[in-house]
C-alpha cells in the first residue's frame, strides 16, 4: 500500500505568551508539539513567534475593493497575499452597503475564489456583510450610500447566501430598523454571527437584539454621529452588555486613546477583538480618491476622510497597527495584544482550528521582530507553508 509523504519541519522563536525560546514541530500543516528550549543551549533568538492574525473586517486592500464593480479572482489573490505580508493569515472580506446586483455579483466572485484557489480557501473562511440593513440617518450610516440602505429581507439575504456558496459568516445591521429583530433571530438560528453597527438604537432595542442572538458590536464608538445625546446613545448600552464582544479599530484615528482605555477596562481583554476596517486605499499614496461613490481624502498620516459627509471612510492601517496601539494605549502585554487579534476572533467565529499556538491547531504562524511596541513581520506561515518572507 502506498502512503502519502508526511511533511514536517521545525519553527523556532520566542513564544509571544511565555517569553521562552521554543521549538514548534509542524506535521502536515498542524502543530504537533511545542517544546521549550533550555537557556543552557545558548540559542539567541531575536524573533517572536505567535499565531497568525485574524481580521473580521477587510473591505479591501492594496488597490482591491471587495465592493468594487470590477472585482476578479486575481484581485482577491492580490489582496490576500498583501495581507500575509502584514501577518494576517485569516480574514473576512467585507462587502458594504450597495445595490442588490453588486452584492450578488461580488459574493459570487468571492465564493468562486475560495472554491477554486487553495491559498484563498485556507485564509478566507467566509464573508462579512456590513449593511445594507443599517441606519439611514446621517452620521450613523457613516459613508455607506444612503440610496442602497434598506430594511432586512430574509428572502434577499438567502439569495446572497446562495451566491456566496453559504459563506456569509457575519452580518452587521442596525437593530432599530423595521424587521431587524426577527431577522437577527432567524440568522442566529442559521449559525451566522450577528453584529450591531451603524445604529442609533435605543438601549431597549439593543437588548432585544442581544436577546435574539446579537453577539458583536461592530467597530464600537464608530459608525456613529458626531453629535449624540450624552446619556441616551447606542454606545453605552453596548459597552455595558457583557454578552456583546466589542470590535475595536485601534488605528489611532477612529478612537481616542482614552476611549480605547475605557473600552479595554470595561470589556476586558477576553471580550474585545481588534479589527482593521481597511479599505482598498491601504498602502496607497496620499491624495483624493473615490470610495462608495463619494470623494475621500487619504492624508499624510493615514487618515481617510469623507469631507462631504464629515466622517471617516474606513482605515488605511492593517491589523498589526491595532495590536501596537493597544499596547501603547493600555499598556497591555504583547500576549494580550496579539490574542485580541487572534484567539479572541477565532472563538467568536468558531474557527477552532486556529488562533492559538497549541498542539493540534493549524500552523498559521507569524515570526516577527519587536522594537518597543512596534512589530515587524519577518515570516508568515499558512497551514505550515511559508507564504511570506521579508
Amino acid at each position: 500500500m502506498k502512503t502519502g509523504k508526511i511533511s514536517q519541519h521545525i519553527i523556532e522563536g520566542i513564544n509571544y505568551e511565555t517569553g521562552n525560546s521554543v521549538n514548534i514541530k509542524i506535521v502536515d500543516g498542524f502543530i504537533e508539539s511545542i517544546t521549550d528550549i533550555p537557556s543552557s543551549n545558548n540559542h539567541d533568538f531575536n524573533l517572536f513567534v505567535a499565531p497568525g492574525l485574524i481580521d473580521n473586517q477587510i473591505n479591501g486592500y492594496a488597490g482591491v475593493d471587495f465592493s468594487g464593480k470590477n472585482l476578479t479572482v486575481d484581485d482577491i489573490i492580490k489582496a490576500t497575499q498583501a495581507m500575509w505580508k502584514e501577518g494576517v493569515t485569516t480574514f473576512l472580506p467585507t462587502l458594504l452597503t450597495n445595490s442588490h446586483e453588486n452584492l450578488l455579483m461580488n459574493l459570487r466572485i468571492l465564493g468562486e475564489a475560495i472554491r477554486s484557489v487553495a491559498g484563498l480557501r485556507e485564509s478566507i473562511p467566509g464573508f462579512h456583510l456590513e449593511g445594507p440593513y443599517i441606519s439611514p440617518e446621517e452620521g450613523f450610516r457613516g459613508c455607506h450610500p444612503v440610496q442602497y440602505i434598506r430594511k432586512p429581507s430574509m428572502e434577499e439575504f438567502m439569495s446572497y447566501q446562495k451566491a456566496s456558496g453559504g459563506k456569509i459568516l457575519q452580518i452587521t445591521l442596525a437593530p432599530e430598523i423595521e424587521g431587524a429583530i426577527e431577522f437577527i433571530r432567524l440568522c442566529t438560528n442559521d449559525g451566522i454571527v450577528m453584529a450591531i453597527g451603524h445604529t442609533n438604537a435605543s438601549a431597549d432595542q439593543i437588548m432585544q437584539a442581544v436577546n435574539n442572538g446579537a453577539r458583536v458590536s461592530t467597530h464600537l464608538g464608530n459608525g456613529c454621529a458626531n453629535l449624540i445625546h450624552r446619556h441616551k446613545n447606542p454606545i453605552w448600552p453596548q459597552l455595558a452588555n457583557e454578552q456583546l464582544t466589542a470590535s475595536v479599530i485601534a488605528d489611532g484615528h477612529h478612537l481616542k486613546p482614552e476611549e480605547i482605555i475605557v473600552f479595554y477596562k470595561v470589556k476586558g481583554p477576553d471580550n474585545i477583538i481588534l479589527t482593521s476596517d481597511v479599505i482598498y486605499l491601504a498602502g496607497m499614496a496620499p491624495g483624493k480618491y473615490t470610495f462608495l461613490e463619494s470623494e475621500v481624502i487619504l492624508t499624510e498620516d493615514g487618515m481617510l476622510l469623507n469631507p462631504g459627509l464629515s466622517c471617516l471612510a474606513g482605515a488605511s492601517f492593517p491589523l498589526k497597527k491595532g495590536v501596537e496601539n493597544m499596547m501603547d494605549f493600555t499598556h497591555c502585554s504583547l500576549a494580550i495584544g496579539i490574542n485580541m487579534a487572534s484567539c479572541n476572533v477565532a472563538r467568536i467565529y468558531g474557527l477552532h482550528d486556529r488562533g492559538k499556538l497549541a498542539p493540534g491547531k493549524r500552523a498559521d504562524i507569524i515570526l516577527f521582530e519587536k522594537a518597543g511596541n512596534q512589530l515587524k513581520i519577518n515570516k508568515t506561515f499558512l497551514k505550515g507553508k511559508l507564504v511570506y518572507q521579508t
